[in-house]
């Protein structure tokens, strides 16, 4: 049975590990998903690295970065802490990250679930099959959060 981990936040302003746990089970209803809540985003490293010792082969984490320039600086150094676990586990981590000042506050409600529950099903593909399933989407565009940018096609 494939084991999956979800890392979230109580600093987020949406419950995102509702949305990527829905999302995981239905991708895959035979997986085990556990979860993880931590105060803040420079905590999820750690979080992801006691699910990958608890059985996980990918984890997602879902942080919510407030709007200063200090909350700028958390999320650098969290997004170096997730890439170095990322590698030392050699498994992957889906880092899914709300900015607060990137859309209106009426919009985050809605970027926050088609990001985390895009990113959701990209980890079962990532694990299951390595990506294989990913590669048919290459080059598309494809957005999570926002509408797709598409494809630019060009002569060969």
């Amino acid at each position: 049975m494939t084991k999956y981990g979800i890392v979230d936040t109580t600093f987020s302003r949406v419950d995102m590990g509702r949305f990527a746990y829905e999302i995981i089970r239905k991708e895959d209803p035979d997986g085990e998903i556990l979860r993880y809540t931590v105060p803040g985003i420079k905590d999820m490293p750690v979080g992801a690295t006691k699910l990958f010792e608890q059985g996980c082969e990918g984890v997602i984490t879902l942080g919510w970065v407030g709007k200063t320039k200090l909350d700028k600086y958390s999320y650098l150094a969290t997004s170096i802490g997730l890439i170095q676990a990322q590698l030392l586990a050699k498994r992957h981590i889906m880092d899914v990250t709300i900015h607060e000042d990137e859309v209106e506050e009426s919009q985050l409600f809605a970027l926050a679930k088609d990001r985390a529950s895009k990113h959701a099903a990209n980890l079962v593909k990532l694990v299951r099959d390595g990506g294989r399933s990913l590669s048919s989407m290459a080059g598309q565009g494809l957005r999570q959060g926002y509408n797709n940018a598409g494809q630019i096609l060009g002569e060969d």
